[in-house]
């Protein structure tokens, strides 16, 4: 079969290449799924330019990719809820990463039945933005009337976040470049900070949550902007203590800095590094079908254009999702 495949760190052009591969082989908690779609990630190409290499280490060559949608063509014999034809979508986890490839073996435990009234290309568009925006939300309870800022809501996890918070209840302030105002206005947000003319520590004050996708100072400036006893939580900044643990780091602590400003604001600050789940994967599908949530999609490339697309995706500039779509290889 067929894969895009991270041959050698460097440049995206570089270090990525289409190869001829065997067919993943799959356990009796596996599916073997036909792909349809798949989604990127900033991960994927940070990984393949060999920047998580101390963090994630990867035996090369290996096939890239982490969300996916497409058709289940064989299940392992202990697989009881999902049946050949069955139309699914999941984040893999990290020892099954290979989504952009012809076909790919996934646990069930990270596979949910795909939303119904959304094509295969959605469908890939909303596992780890989907996942990662309702982790760190959920993280900090966020409620009906809680007033929020989410930054960068033009961003794959920005934009699911901001229809999320606005499922919840909350009140949604968030930033974008003048480009994208009222199309980031249009997804639900109730003030949409333009950071090209506007400051957004003026506008945004005195907030419940700040939902911190950015990281640098970003992470340190949420507190002065949320109220004593307010939350940060975030998707790149430091480890609060229990994630770094679930992180396997030992004998950790907050940064000085931040456990300073923590204390200060009496505040809660958690970081979420976000898990593959199938239960919340069913609760987006109900979401999606339920015209609350739309996934975002910017721009489909075909499977023969991929690295393309992971050089788009790096200039930063895609409003949602980009997707490769392997409809040209079936």
């Amino acid at each position: 079969m067929k894969a895009l495949q991270i041959t050698k760190y460097g440049e995206i052009k570089d270090s990525l290449s289409i190869q001829e591969v065997d067919k993943p082989s799959f356990n009796d908690n596996d599916i073997l799924v036909a792909v349809k779609a798949a989604s990127l990630n900033p991960i994927d190409y940070k990984l393949a330019e060999g920047k998580l290499k101390d963090m994630l280490s990867l035996k090369l060559p290996a096939t890239i990719g982490y969300d996916v949608s497409g058709v289940v063509v064989e299940k392992g014999s202990k697989v009881k809820n999902f049946e050949i034809g069955d139309e699914i979508y999941s984040r893999v986890p990290q020892e099954q990463m290979g989504t952009v490839a012809e076909f790919v073996a996934i646990n069930i435990d990270m596979v949910a039945l795909k939303p119904e009234n959304i094509s295969f290309e959605q469908a890939s568009a909303l596992p780890l933005t989907g996942l990662t925006a309702m982790q760190a939300l959920e993280k900090v309870n966020i409620k009906e009337g809680d007033r929020i800022l989410i930054h960068a809501g033009s961003g794959g996890v920005g934009s699911f976040a901001i229809q999320f918070a606005k499922y919840k209840g909350a009140i949604v302030y968030t930033t974008t470049s003048t480009k994208n105002v009222d199309w980031v206005k249009a997804l639900g947000a109730d003030r949409v900070i333009d950071y090209k003319t506007e400051d957004y520590k003026e506008v945004a004050n005195n907030l419940d949550i700040v939902f911190d996708t950015l990281g640098d100072d970003y992470t340190f400036d949420a507190f002065e902007i949320i109220k004593e006893g307010g939350r940060v939580t975030t998707i790149v900044g430091p480890p609060d203590e229990e994630t770094a643990k679930q992180m396997g780091i030992k004998d950790y602590s907050l940064p000085e800095k931040l456990a300073k400003l923590k204390k200060e604001k009496s505040a809660e600050y958690k970081l979420t590094w976000m898990q593959p789940n199938a239960k919340q994967l069913e609760e987006v599908k109900i979401l999606v079908e339920d015209d609350t949530i739309k996934p975002i999609v910017d721009l489909i490339y075909s499977f023969e254009d991929g690295i393309d697309a992971y050089e788009y995706l790096a200039t930063g500039k895609a409003k949602g999702k980009v997707i490769i779509s392997m409809a040209d290889l079936f």
